[in-house]
């Protein structure tokens, strides 16, 4: 019986594929199945995923046909998957040894319909441990109340989908599917429905997950039109949470989260190809224009001038001036730090 299904999408991380794979090996069990999903691959990673489909006890390989992006390839994943719990890892990421076993116990011994872990952010050599950014830990937690407040970090603003274990019941109602096709914040409309739709939730203190930051194939080190999908992404977020019954409640979060990476994206334009950087002022200032008007008001008002300043001359079409030279990015769990401010 599979009682863990750990899904792992691969594309083109050759350099890094064989310290993900040995990482599963030494989580390696009888109950855990690894999906091995190949993305359609071009720098010899789906040679090593053949490999390690015959090394790596329960590996079994998923090769795509044609690139999807993250999204699609984690909902292959989901799709094959057989086990009563689910988490994901990605493909140039990794496991400490036994990380799976752990996250299992805590699975069982919570009992909830997920559980939310810590990471270890790798730069380099350096290694700095994120915790999940909620003080109550090892008790059942409602979590539609964990999105709230709307101005201080919260669950939703740490959306990673490989920071957790996940009961099949939340992969058996649709919950846990991603939308198929985005190529960035793919995380974000997840993140939020499991917040809105499960019933339970816990964290427990686990840092076992390795994120390997800055790396230069990842589309948050890439200025091209795959980054505007955060559009797309957050307007999602908006349409879901405006039915569901505490929208009244919940809206002021999801704006004030969609304003901020706005107006990061805006911030660091510089880095966009021209034709990509006109597209995301256009598109940033239909997006400002269909929310809800006196919501977004009051997060201006509470966002802090400058980002504030340079919103409002966004949504009247004006040029922005100085945010729009070149910046360094900025790490992505700063953005979700930043989010919430």
């Amino acid at each position: 019986m599979v009682k863990l299904s750990v899904i792992v999408p691969f594309y083109n991380v050759r350099q890094f594929a064989p310290d993900t794979l040995r990482s599963l090996k030494a989580n390696a069990r009888e109950d855990v199945e690894f999906l091995l999903v190949d993305d359609c691959s071009s720098d010899g990673t789906r040679d090593l995923l053949e490999r390690a489909a015959e090394e790596v006890p329960g590996a079994v390989l998923l090769p795509h046909e044609s690139n999807g992006g993250l999204a699609t390839a984690r909902n292959t994943g989901l799709d094959a998957a057989r086990g009563t719990y689910l988490t994901f890892l990605d493909g140039d990421d990794w496991y400490a040894p036994g990380h799976c076993g752990r996250l299992l116990a805590a699975a069982e011994r919570l009992g909830t319909d997920f559980v939310r872990v810590d990471h270890v952010q790798v730069t380099g050599r350096a290694r700095q441990i994120h915790r999940m950014p909620h003080g109550r830990r090892e008790v059942p937690l409602r979590p539609v109340d964990a999105i709230l407040p709307a101005d201080r970090s919260t669950s939703v603003d740490y959306p990673y989908a490989w920071a957790g274990i996940y009961h099949r019941r939340l992969l058996d109602s649709g919950v846990l599917r991603f939308r198929d096709g985005l190529r960035t914040a793919e995380d974000r409309p997840w993140i939020w429905r499991l917040h809105r739709e499960a019933e339970s939730f816990a964290v427990t203190s686990l840092h076992g997950v390795f994120y390997r930051r800055g790396v230069s194939s990842s589309l948050t080190q890439i200025g091209d039109v795959r980054q505007l999908d955060f559009l797309r992404a957050f307007d999602q977020v908006v349409e879901e949470t405006s039915t569901h019954e505490r929208a009244a409640e919940l809206l002021p979060k999801a704006v004030r989260t969609y304003c901020a990476v706005m107006a990061h994206h805006l911030e660091s334009i510089g880095r966009f190809e021209p034709a990509v950087a006109r597209t995301l002022r256009a598109e940033s200032a239909a997006a400002l224009r269909r929310l809800p008007q006196d919501i977004l008001r009051a997060t201006l008002t509470a966002l802090g001038p400058e980002r504030a300043a340079r919103l409002r001359r966004v949504r009247r079409g004006q040029a922005l001036t100085r945010s729009a030279a070149p910046t360094a990015a900025v790490p992505a769990t700063r953005v979700h730090e930043e989010a919430a401010r």
